[in-house]
């Protein structure tokens, strides 16, 4: 314990609730699940290597904001505690460095263990024991032509003071000694094999005096990965060439040994320091703010190799760290340059160590050919990315831009790509006459200098450019465009629970949803009202804003919940987000869990909370899919399936978002839309691949950890996410199909298919009730023809092909290689069960009484279908009417019916009558 942890124990009384954990040590074993992907058989390799490489950069990020913040909150003479876990700043610093030097050498682990697996392949980064004669010649040319005229070498001495070293910049660091080696006669061979390792005979040249260190900055001139010749792809990466050639570059020197390191530097600044006081345009105001960040104080650094006492002492001391500060790992220090690997194989090598190609779909629901703006005016629409393409709201705006009806369009851009067709739209917009407001957030980070490039290129456009809030960050995702019509004013509103970022839509689950509705329409010129003067309204009357109606209406509605526990009648809540943080909601939770009511939680990353702790969260159930794509839309569930308030959000349930940003949450109000909503949810669930359930000690089940086998012994995982991809692709085909039809003038209709929306109808016309598709029956078209069949049986080819290739695993691969410890924690759970059992018994109706009781599998699923049991992808449709939901009697909340997994095709897992306890729990909320 460090001096002035010691100091914060000794002046503060430290009560942690025993069901919360803190924020910083739930984010690192979030960023450790991460890494297990990297560690996961079932994942190609150079996705593998590629978590590897989103493990580090997470980690860098972090260093750089959470643990410099706390390290600035550490100085204070006040000490600040962490109500979640009763801890100092300084108190959390130094369970962060534990933490992370217990993740290190798995990091190393993981790392080494993909880099052999590549090997095997003939994909070699190599060291410089590694090389080949020929290679080596090849190295030498390469440097002396394309390296070596670019380094800025730099000694240490009384004359020339230790440098600035940029934060995340790699450098090659020298020993050195003043003295150069005396000239001894060497033989031809042996002149010959300095030179090739950069070794060149003694010169007259004196060094400076006093010298004991040399660094050589990484030049940013050349290309990381150096291409050496062989077979395959063997390649090395440009510090360790550098480190190589090291003695010629100090010459006059003798070289002791080389290392290469890395200082992370806290990145967390105030952007509104200071900008009233200077009277300062905002945007030149952060542009000043950016340039201090590079410079900031270093929080942690890091070697390939063990440094040298003398080394490490002069590191250290010069960069004012402690030992515990600095991490040594084989790992290279900069995993950026994964992501290009790829382009460098063949296309067959690489179809083989990727995942197959994904290209989001056009939205099945929306008729490519017609009006975007006719077709949401018509009904309303629910996109979910990225399973469904950006491109469809980009086209909304491209007509915006053009229709001589719209009068305005408004927008909050919290982050944009670099390359934006949709920010282009928006200046086409004015450039054509538009009244185009845009509410730029120059404070999101990491992203600052790109928003403040965009806003100047709206700006030169014509567009009216506003910035958010001094004490908010408006992180709400909401764009409305406004058009006079002969029926007066109309808004067509989008509300996103995602940024509008075309790179990150293809990697990020989020939801777009966009209406015609008038109340919605209102509220969005409220907002953007308000927006322009700064004002934190909660006058609104559909949308939840926050700072001032999330939180608040969140809590109301957990105490409506917990009141019908109270008297008996069914209830239950669910929250998928990113993270939960905020103490006060994690407080009504618990209150609600000892009220008796069923919680379910879907958390990608943080959680404070902790599931299942007697007295306390004994209703609760928390999991978690980190996979494929980054799991990113917040939805909030109140009440029991037939009787469920949904609302999608931008807000995770942090202090952060709820109480410091702009915020907005909208109910699902559509039916259709709704059960898309929840179909979509239950497919998450039903996932056996990815899905892990948090346990009371905080620790996560292993990956395939729900899996079962089947009567071979083998077991077979569920993808949920690989399985919405060919869901999107069959939809996709499907439309198509319609499309052909009517243009054959064959005539068609269209079915809702969940759980990504329904198919666009021929001429528009409005789904009915009576052609709504049980999950038997998806196969989209009511009207049969050979043309039909012969695209869905391709689509269902194409669809089971990719899943049983990329989401299928033996058992020796999943439960040996991917599920340590998967008995231990299958054992903890069904030592749960009792107690569910228990209440079940409780609450249920007798066996006699309830088919399902006897024989889960008599009773058919629902016609809603989002949490069906789904046939056999191959399967003809069955011709019998889907049965009538099931009674509410049926559906109990204090445990789900043992009729087994969600909506599963029978090409990847087989449906399991007895299913399991977190399948049986999580049907609590949603019924059968």
């Amino acid at each position: 314990m460090n001096a002035q942890a010691a100091k914060d124990t000794a002046t503060t009384t430290i009560v942690k609730p025993p069901y919360m954990q803190n924020r910083e040590l739930s984010w690192l074993d979030f960023n450790k699940r991460v890494l297990d992907q990297g560690a996961d058989p079932t994942v190609p390799l150079l996705e593998r290597l590629n978590f590897i490489s989103i493990f580090w950069s997470n980690l860098q990020e972090f260093f750089m904001v959470r643990v410099g913040s706390l390290t600035d909150l550490s100085l204070l003479k006040k000490s600040i505690i962490d109500p979640k876990s009763g801890m100092t700043p300084a108190q959390q610093l130094e369970a962060i460095y534990a933490r992370c030097h217990e993740l290190y050498p798995y990091y190393e682990e993981t790392y080494e263990s993909v880099r052999a697996l590549l090997a095997d392949q003939d994909i070699r980064n190599l060291r410089k024991e590694d090389l080949t004669g020929e290679q080596r010649d090849y190295l030498r040319d390469y440097m002396r032509d394309n390296v070596l005229p670019f380094l800025s070498p730099q000694i240490v001495n009384a004359r020339h003071p230790f440098p600035h070293l940029e934060n995340g910049g790699l450098y090659i660091v020298v020993r050195l000694d003043e003295q150069a080696p005396l000239k001894t006669k060497k033989s031809k061979e042996e002149r010959a094999r300095d030179e090739a390792e950069g070794k060149t005979k003694a010169t007259k040249n004196l060094g400076a005096e006093g010298v004991t260190l040399g660094i050589i900055p990484l030049p940013r001139q050349t290309s990381r990965v150096i291409e050496l010749p062989g077979t395959g792809l063997p390649f090395m990466l440009v510090e360790h060439a550098i480190e190589m050639f090291a003695a010629e570059v100090f010459s006059m020197y003798t070289v002791k040994h080389t290392n290469i390191i890395c200082v992370t530097r806290n990145a967390d600044l105030d952007a509104t320091e200071g900008a009233e006081e200077q009277g300062e345009d905002y945007r030149e105001h952060m542009k000043r703010i950016l340039k201090k960040r590079s410079r900031l104080a270093p929080v942690r650094l890091e070697s390939e190799r063990p440094l040298s006492r003398t080394v490490k002492s002069l590191l250290l001391e010069k960069l004012g760290l402690a030992e515990h500060h600095l991490f040594v790992t084989r790992v290279p220090l900069n995993m950026g340059y994964t992501w290009g690997l790829g382009s460098r194989l063949g296309v067959e090598k690489r179809a083989a160590l990727t995942q197959a190609p994904f290209t989001p779909q056009w939205p099945a629901c929306l008729d490519r050919k017609r009006s975007i703006i006719e077709q949401v005016t018509d009904h309303e629409v629910l996109l979910s990315y990225p399973y469904q393409s950006m491109d469809a709201f980009v086209q909304l705006l491209r007509e915006a831009s053009v229709d001589p009806a719209v009068v305005s369009i408004k927008i909050t851009l919290y982050r944009l790509a670099s390359q934006s067709h949709l920010a282009e739209a928006l200046i086409n917009a004015a450039e054509n006459g538009k009244e185009v407001t845009a509410l730029f957030e120059l404070r999101a980070r990491f992203d600052e200098s790109n928003n403040i490039e965009w806003s100047q290129r709206f700006e030169a456009a014509g567009c009216h450019v506003i910035y958010g809030f001094r004490n908010f960050k408006v992180h709400s995702k909401i764009c409305t465009i406004t058009r006079q019509t002969e029926n007066g004013l109309q808004h067509i509103t989008q509300l996103g629970t995602g940024n509008y970022n075309e790179k990150t839509a293809k990697l990020y689950t989020d939801f777009s949803f966009i209406t015609c509705d008038s109340q919605i329409g209102h509220d969005a010129a409220d907002f953007f009202r308000n927006m322009a003067l700064e004002n934190t309204s909660d006058n609104y009357d559909i949308l939840w804003v926050a700072p001032l109606m999330i939180k608040q209406n969140i809590l109301r509605n957990i105490d409506e919940q917990i009141e019908r526990a109270r008297r008996g009648e069914k209830c239950g809540l669910f929250f998928k987000t990113n993270s939960i943080t905020d103490k006060e909601v994690i407080d009504k939770l618990v209150e609600a869990s000892q009220a008796g009511v069923p919680i379910d939680l879907f958390v990608r990353g943080i959680s404070c909370i902790l599931p299942g702790v007697e007295g306390y969260t004994d209703r609760v159930r928390e999991v978690s899919i980190v996979g494929q794509l980054l799991e990113h839309s917040r939805v909030y569930g109140f009440g029991p399936r037939e009787d469920c308030k949904l609302y999608l959000s931008s807000a995770d349930l942090m202090t952060r978002n709820m109480d410091k940003r702009i915020e907005i949450a909208w109910p699902i109000l559509n039916e259709t839309l709704r059960n898309q909503v929840l179909g979509y949810l239950g497919i998450c669930y039903s996932d056996t691949a990815k899905l892990r359930e948090l346990l009371p000690d905080g620790s996560y089940t292993a990956l395939g950890a729900f899996a079962e086998r089947n009567e071979n012994g083998e077991v077979k995982l569920f993808d949920s996410q690989k399985y919405l991809i060919a869901e999107a692709q069959r939809m996709r085909l499907a439309a198509a199909e319609l499309a052909a039809r009517k243009e054959a003038n064959l005539g068609g209709s269209a079915r809702v298919v969940f759980p990504l929306g329904d198919v666009a109808a021929e001429d528009g016309a409005e789904v009915g009730a009576n052609e709504v598709v049980t999950e038997e029956e998806s196969e989209f078209v009511a009207h049969r023809s050979p043309e039909l069949e012969a695209a869905e049986a391709k689509a269902v080819r194409d669809a089971a092909d990719a899943m049983a290739a990329a989401a299928t695993a033996t058992a020796a691969s999943v439960l040996e290689a991917a599920t340590k410890g998967v008995a231990q924690e299958v054992a903890a759970l069904q030592a749960r069960e009792p107690q569910g059992a228990t209440a079940a018994a409780e609450t249920a109706p007798a066996a006699d009484s309830d088919p399902a009781a006897a024989d889960p599998a008599a009773v058919a699923p629902a016609a809603e279908g989002p949490v069906a049991e789904r046939a056999e992808l191959g399967a003809e449709a069955a011709p019998a009417a889907a049965s009538a939901p099931a009674p509410a009697a049926e559906v109990e909340d204090a445990a789900r019916p043992d009729d087994g997994r969600a909506i599963v095709p029978a090409t990847v897992v087989e449906p399991t009558p007895a299913g399991n306890a977190i399948t049986r729990f999580f049907r609590r909320l949603f019924g059968k």
